[in-house]
């Protein structure tokens, strides 16, 4: 198993692959066009594997990991071309729910809470 990765050494990593390439990032449109057809191809995974619809017989083998991956490569690629850094995406978001939506969801109550 790999050593885990931070997101910004993701973010670098990325950055590195597409910076060795001319053409560079897509630009944003295409991006989103990207994230679209990846999020397509997760969802078809996803319901060959918990819905209604099995494969075809020549359909290969695709893990739900790998469409996963694929979202997150486009994620980062689309958040490198725009010079947004994830972790302070994440905080932000992460503000958003711990505050606003405090109390949207009702809370597991812990052991200690009951004694």
């Amino acid at each position: 198993m790999s050593e885990r990765k931070t997101m910004q050494q993701m973010q670098q990593e990325v950055d590195a692959y597409i910076g060795q390439f001319k053409e560079g990032y897509f630009s944003p449109l295409a991006m989103l066009a990207r994230m679209s057809e990846e999020l397509g191809e997760l969802a078809r995974e996803v319901n060959h594997t918990y819905g209604e619809k099995p494969k075809k017989s020549t359909e290969e083998e695709k893990a739900i990991e790998q469409e996963l991956g694929d979202m997150l490569f486009v994620l980062i690629c689309f958040a490198n071309s725009l010079h947004i850094n994830l972790d302070e995406a994440h905080d932000l978001v992460m503000k958003k729910f711990t505050t606003r939506d405090a109390n949207r969801w009702t809370k597991i109550e812990k052991e200690e809470d009951n004694k």
